[in-house]
């Protein structure tokens, strides 16, 4: 049984690795971070760290067998590193949820198997096979790779004026994904958590504004009717129990509004802790952090409820700079990741933004 004392293993050592380490800190937890990167943020709050590659056994087992349990901080994990990694120790969420969100494909075969509406797809991995998805999807649609893309790289838009081939060529002709075009209002995300007992707890949907393809602002509530938000509720318990999934997941969704109705769309999963979940941060009577290490340890879950009228935004590169003046503002709640340099569409931070509602 994992308890206060014990040690977490992390792995990966972004913002995300660190706000889990701090969480667990808070918890009376100690912490261990694995990841290839020297001077990488999450080891100025660990209790202790690693750094080696991923596909370095020995140290994979060394970390292993020093943890009483191992979660990640982002899903492209080799899958080799999660086989040697779950011989050795508890790994939450499995292996089986890396490599379903690992490729996109594979995420919308399974999300579509359960009966959840995803955008018209088919997968590329030839000319003819573009071809045919072409003309099977129709345009516009969108030619994602099938691994390793986020904020808004290893895609391309294809419109009537776009040469398929040119834009495939543009991504490294890298096995792909062709997405038919969805008409939405707005992109949505819940945010859930799931033990190993099957105990769930979800957060209210919030809506998300990107900037240059990276996550801008998040704003909570969503503004959608309470139908929709219990069936974006729906869509996260049903997808964490096929996986049987432990741990805090997202799943960012497409608003489509036809003729006064709304109906949601599935865009994709990210089996973690998320920048869409960041509001929570001050904005919920438990962040998603300290969710996910109840969840990962097997410990109740907290609760979710929101604490006012939310806004969490994003500090890319030298919005960071303006801290002092964030710090001055009621109701902000700052968070800096330790980064040292700010680079164009680097994170560096966020800030979230709390107005209380009068009942």
């Amino acid at each position: 049984m994992i308890r206060p004392g014990c040690t977490l293993g992390i792995l990966g050592g972004g913002q995300l690795g660190r706000m889990i380490a701090m969480a667990a800190a808070q918890l009376g937890l100690k912490t261990h971070i694995y990841a290839p990167e020297e001077n990488s943020p999450a080891f100025e709050v660990a209790t202790e760290y690693t750094i080696a590659a991923y596909e370095d056994e020995a140290n994979l087992v060394r970390f292993a067998k020093a943890v009483d349990v191992v979660t990640y901080e982002f899903e492209n994990v080799p899958s080799e590193t999660a086989a040697i990694l779950s011989s050795h120790a508890l790994l939450a969420p499995n292996a089986q949820a890396l490599a379903v969100s690992q490729d996109r494909f594979l995420e919308k075969s399974f999300i579509a198997g359960l009966e959840i509406a995803v955008a018209p797809f088919a997968p590329v991995s030839s000319e003819a096979e573009l071809a045919e998805a072409v003309e099977r999807i129709g345009r516009p649609a969108v030619l994602k790779t099938r691994r390793f893309g986020y904020d808004g790289k290893g895609q391309v838009k294809i419109t009537s004026d776009t040469d398929p081939v040119a834009a495939w060529e543009e991504i490294g002709r890298a096995a792909s994904i062709l997405e038919g075009f969805v008409p939405f209002e707005r992109e949505v995300s819940v945010v859930a958590a799931r033990t190993a007992a099957g105990a769930f707890a979800a957060y209210d949907l919030c809506a998300n504004e990107h900037r240059n393809h990276i996550l801008d602002t998040t704003r909570v509530p969503a503004g959608v009717s309470p139908q929709t938000e219990e069936q974006a509720f729906r869509i996260a318990r049903s997808i964490a129990e096929a996986l049987d999934y432990v741990g805090v997941l997202a799943v960012e969704l497409f608003l489509v509004t036809e003729d006064g109705s709304e109906r949601l769309v599935v865009n994709e999963i990210a089996p973690r802790v998320h920048n869409s979940g960041h509001w929570t941060h001050g904005g919920a009577t438990t962040s998603q952090f300290e969710q996910h290490v109840r969840a990962v340890c097997g410990w109740p879950l907290g609760d979710a409820a929101r604490l006012g009228r939310v806004e969490m935004k994003n500090l890319i590169g030298h919005d960071a700079d303006a801290w002092e003046e964030i710090l001055a503002e009621p109701g902000a709640h700052l968070h800096l990741y330790g980064k040292t340099e700010a680079r164009a569409g680097r994170k560096m931070g966020h800030v979230t933004r709390v107005v209380p509602e009068r009942g």
